[in-house]
């Protein structure tokens, strides 16, 4: 199984290139069963990395395109009258996928965005007063796009919580860009990639995240990361249970692709900036921007031991 999870990585990679840190921190969100948004600019590869993960875990793969006319039966679906049978019959909208690709969210209306959020919340929807299971798995990967920010509705900071992370892909290095224009197109490799998991296996994989095990030491180094974000006067306000909650996770995710069966300080360093970076604001920049320096000062100042 440990060989399967590293030709999952080895073969993202080699369609996605340059970027195995984002690529390992997308994986490590998955198998903590959370869902990840991707804020960069447009042609950065977001939707070939969502494409390629869909691909080589098996996993049915929906994209909706977010836009401000689009209307919550769009994404959940519909009942149609069947004149022949005379009852209405639902038709399931993509939400009913294993790996839903929600492109440019920011770009619906709240009640758009929202009937997203309870999905992903939740694990079903609810529609014409009937709840419907969402498949398992089930995985969200949300993107958006951080500079043109006409006619878009920002996601409120109890909507962004819902991420267990944020990442951004970035320029890829100059190697890394060469190898892109003299290979073939990165969509014509999609096509060609095998599924590497079946639905049981990457179950078995999430089930043993949890088992990982973290120490006294390690739980109360996680709790000062927090309790600094609540008493300290930079942060214009604290992270929530639920975000150490996320930070556990995904640190144990982590450490389980690195092949441990314990969590060390490290671990929790490396998925620290992904995990918080999107639910810290600054006292003095409530719009947003100063995250980053944020989960630097955490890093820098917080004792791991």
């Amino acid at each position: 199984m440990r060989a399967k999870l590293d030709a999952v990585l080895q073969t993202v990679n080699q369609v996605l290139l340059g970027k195995e840190p984002q690529v390992r921190l997308a994986l490590t969100c998955l198998l903590a069963q959370g869902h990840l948004l991707i804020e960069d600019l447009p042609g950065m590869g977001k939707t070939t990395l969502s494409h390629a993960l869909a691909k080589v875990l098996g996993l049915s793969f929906q994209r909706i395109q977010f836009t401000s006319d689009l209307l919550p039966g769009d994404i959940l679906g519909t009942s149609v009258f069947d004149k022949d049978t005379g009852q209405f019959i639902f038709h399931p909208g993509p939400i009913f996928a294993e790996l839903v690709l929600a492109d440019e969210i920011n770009r619906a209306t709240p009640k758009s965005q929202s009937a997203l959020l309870e999905a992903m919340e939740e694990g079903q929807v609810t529609i014409e007063g009937a709840t419907r299971p969402l498949p398992e798995p089930f995985f969200v990967i949300a993107t958006q796009n951080p500079v043109s920010q006409g006619g878009t509705f920002a996601l409120p900071e109890s909507q962004l919580d819902r991420f267990l992370m944020r990442l951004s892909l970035g320029y890829p290095g100059k190697a890394a860009e060469k190898a892109l224009l003299l290979g073939d197109s990165r969509r014509s490799l999609l096509p060609s990639l095998p599924a590497l998991l079946d639905h049981a296996e990457l179950a078995l994989l999430q089930a043993e995240v949890p088992k990982v095990r973290a120490s006294d030491a390690l739980i109360d180094y996680v709790l000062r990361l927090v309790d600094a974000t609540r008493s300290q006067p930079q942060f214009a306000w604290g992270l929530s249970p639920r975000a150490s909650l996320a930070l556990l996770a995904a640190a144990r995710a982590w450490a389980f692709l690195a092949g441990r069966d314990y969590v060390i300080p490290e671990d929790v360093q490396a998925v620290l900036p992904s995990v918080v970076g999107h639910r810290l604001r600054e006292r003095a920049d409530p719009a947003g921007h100063g995250a980053g320096s944020l989960v630097q000062w955490l890093l820098r100042e917080v004792p791991a031991l």
